[in-house]
C-alpha cells in the first residue's frame, strides 16, 4: 500500500466545521455544559455557566428555531441562570414541598 507523500489540502483541518448559526450556537453550548460537569475548578465552572446561560438565551430568539424550541431552550437557560447564582437557588428551593411518597408499598419478595 502506498501513501501519499504530500499531504492533502483539508489535513489537519479535522476540527474545523461549517455550521449554521444556530447549530453552532447550539453544539458550543453542549460542549461548555460537557465542560461544566466535568469541570474542578468553580471559578471556571461559573463562567462556563455563564457563557451557557447566554448562549441559551441567544438560541431562545433564533428566527430559524421552532416556537416548541425555542421554549424548551428558554426553560434551559431559566434553570442554568440559577447554576451562576448557587446560593441564591439553594433558597429558591428551601420553600417547595418534600417529595410525595410513592403511592404503592414495595413488596418485600418478588415471586
Amino acid at each position: 500500500m502506498t501513501r501519499p507523500t504530500h499531504p492533502t489540502p483539508h489535513a489537519g483541518a479535522d476540527e474545523e466545521y461549517a455550521m449554521p448559526s444556530a447549530e453552532a450556537l447550539l453544539a458550543s453550548s453542549l460542549a461548555l455544559m460537557t465542560g461544566y460537569v466535568q469541570g474542578c475548578c468553580d471559578d471556571h465552572r461559573t463562567q462556563m455557566a455563564q457563557k451557557v446561560v447566554h448562549n441559551l438565551l441567544h438560541l431562545s430568539e433564533h428566527p430559524m428555531l421552532s416556537p416548541d424550541f425555542k421554549t424548551l431552550l428558554w426553560n434551559l437557560h431559566t434553570r442554568w441562570l440559577q447554576q451562576t447564582h448557587p446560593a441564591r437557588a439553594a433558597t429558591d428551593h428551601a420553600d417547595l414541598p418534600a417529595a410525595t411518597p410513592l403511592w404503592h408499598i414495595t413488596p418485600e419478595a418478588v415471586q
